[in-house]
């Protein structure tokens, strides 16, 4: 390396902590050996479909993936979704998990990194779920409730219901007496448990997880309908950086968590199976909502 080079990724480094330092968000101390790393750092998004309360798994997953990937690795959460892929479309992000209705909206600007695999398929569903005490079968018993949704971009929060009214000629204004986002899906159970909304949207995988780490809320809940299967809330990177040398290094790093004790305790806190490749006709399923919403008069 000459001397002008190694000036130059100096820069890049030192740009890149700074901004780190500019959003705020805590990096971890260098790992031996990074001198030697390609590159600077790398900046992942997270949006709500994680399960990001607990911190000690934010720790875990974010030096696992310095680690694997040799390099500093900044982890970069928002409230909503269309803050998250924002960043990423505009490349303050390098690849983020994402939700598949903003996947589909913007395919033609998106690549697909990766998709989890949750009890052997990269598939999930979306829950319309009730208080307990509510008498309800269906989402025709649920006309005039107080409805919670989790986010306006996301499909199992919000997209599949939205489509399933469009179905029956209504709209969340007109069938809802009131509705409210939570911009979180533990948040959803939480206003649907504790009679803050009557009834609620969420994401199945969410709800499934919460049922096992904590009962008691789940259980003052009930889910009346399950949707179809949809891919998977994947990882998706900027089409122009799908071939760039970071995102192998990620795919690698997501698709060998199994071959390593810290990816393997990652996996086990989000009751995943792993990563797999995917692939994009498996958010055919959501398109087909996006259709349906749009072609609504």
């Amino acid at each position: 390396m000459s001397k002008g080079d190694g000036q130059a990724g100096a820069m890049t480094r030192r740009r890149f902590l700074t901004a780190a330092a500019g959003m705020g968000i805590p990096m971890l101390a260098p790992l031996p050996g990074w001198g030697q790393a390609r590159g600077a750092g790398f900046t992942f998004g997270l949006t709500p479909v994680f399960l990001d309360s607990d911190v000690q798994l934010l720790k875990s997953l974010k030096r696992y993936l310095q680690e694997r990937m040799r390099r500093p690795v900044v982890l970069v959460k928002k409230r909503t979704y269309q803050e998250i892929t924002s960043m990423l479309l505009s490349g303050r992000l390098d690849a983020a998990w994402i939700c598949g209705y903003p996947f589909v909206r913007y395919e033609s600007r998106l690549s697909l990194v990766s998709l989890p695999v949750y009890n052997g398929k990269p598939l999930y569903q979306s829950y319309l779920i009730v208080n307990h005490k509510k008498q309800a079968r269906s989402i025709a018993d649920l006309r005039g409730d107080i409805h919670a949704f989790s986010d306006p971009d996301s499909n199992s929060g919000f997209l599949v219901t939205r489509a399933l009214l469009a179905r029956m000629g209504e709209r969340p204004e007109s069938f809802f007496s009131r509705y409210f986002y939570t911009y979180g899906h533990r948040n959803v159970i939480r206003a649907v448990a504790s009679g803050l909304a009557y009834s609620g949207s969420v994401d199945g995988y969410v709800w499934d997880v919460m049922r096992d780490i904590d009962p008691k809320l789940t259980a003052r809940t009930r889910v009346i309908r399950k949707s179809r299967w949809f891919g998977f809330p994947p990882v998706a990177c900027r089409r122009e950086l799908a071939r760039d040398p970071v995102i192998a290094d990620l795919k690698k790093a997501l698709f060998t968590m199994n071959d390593d004790p810290l990816g393997r305790e990652i996996l086990a806190s989000l009751r995943l199976d792993g990563f797999a490749p995917g692939r994009s006709e498996l958010f055919d399923g959501i398109a087909r909502l996006v259709d349906t919403v749009r072609d609504q008069v």
